[in-house]
């Protein structure tokens, strides 16, 4: 078994390299990946920390010790961290990769971690989020039917429950928006800044009901699959964001002749404070 966290984001002189690693390289993370590989028996397991660029790195010793991994080995796992977990000592981010050394592999588990019970600063100070546990529940059922179905099942609840106030606070940017431009031209600014003031404050109730649906969401969507056949067609790229299903929210877009008829009404304003300065200026 291996577990490590070896050297990476450095650089050797080729001629220093081990005859005995197959890659002409000389970054470290690559290297020593290759040297877990050989150091390894058939069916010996290992779980190692590398940078991201490892996960998605174009230059041909990149991709070529991904689909090792992938084609000769048993790629189980990888679990993607934010950058910060290394702070104050560095700030890359990083990911564990989890193999056993034989085999090939089908498909992949992944888990988009984004908290680890620490603030990500240099301070590293306890915050109340964080996804290590639920991340080693999850991997401890990966495989288990009835785990996984209770989490779609609770996830499908909660896309139920967070659609409509989704609905209402997107209704109410445009209600905002457009109280935000008649407070500008109109001659009553007050009564159209307390509706706006108004709307915000249900905006802000709306949006603090959304945020806790939308946390747990977030969370039962950190782990998933991808097949192999996802992996080749992307050059074994082995980022978590790539193959992630996030549903994005819908923005709020003003229609354009709705901008261009503002725009108008804004000229006319403007045009009327001209002719009022010039007014003012003339019987001066």
């Amino acid at each position: 078994m291996v577990l490590a966290n070896p050297p990476f984001k450095g650089a050797i002189d080729a001629a220093d390299v081990n005859p005995t690693l197959p890659v002409k390289c000389k970054k470290t993370e690559i290297l020593f990946l290759h040297l877990f590989l050989r150091l390894l028996e058939s069916g010996g397991r290992a779980a190692v920390i590398v940078p991201d660029g490892v996960l998605f790195g174009s230059s041909n010793a990149h991709v070529d010790i991904r689909k090792k991994l992938i084609e000769e080995n048993r790629l189980e796992g990888v679990v993607s961290m934010p950058s910060g977990v290394f702070r104050p000592y560095a700030g890359v981010s990083t990911a564990v990769l989890l193999f056993t050394k034989g085999g090939t592999t089908e498909k992949i588990w992944f888990y988009d971690m984004e908290h680890d019970g620490y603030s990500l600063d240099d301070k590293r100070q306890k915050v109340p989020e964080n996804d290590i546990p639920d991340l080693l529940e999850c991997w401890n059922h990966r495989r288990d039917s009835k785990f996984q179905q209770k989490r779609a099942q609770r996830l499908t609840v909660l896309q139920k429950q967070i659609a409509p106030p989704k609905k209402d606070l997107l209704e109410h940017h445009a209600i905002i928006h457009r109280l935000k431009f008649e407070e500008i031209v109109s001659k009553t600014p007050d009564k159209a800044r307390g509706a706006r003031e108004k709307a915000e404050a249900e905006r802000a109730e709306l949006q603090s009901h959304i945020t806790p649906l939308q946390s747990e969401i977030n969370q039962l969507t950190r782990q998933f699959w991808a097949t192999k056949d996802q992996l080749k067609a992307n050059k074994y790229d082995l980022s978590a964001s790539r193959y992630r299903q996030v549903e994005q929210d819908e923005a709020f877009y003003e229609e354009p002749k709705v901008t261009l008829e503002r725009l108008l009404q804004l000229e006319t304003v403007a045009a009327g404070e001209v002719n009022a300065l010039q007014k003012i200026m003339a019987k001066s």
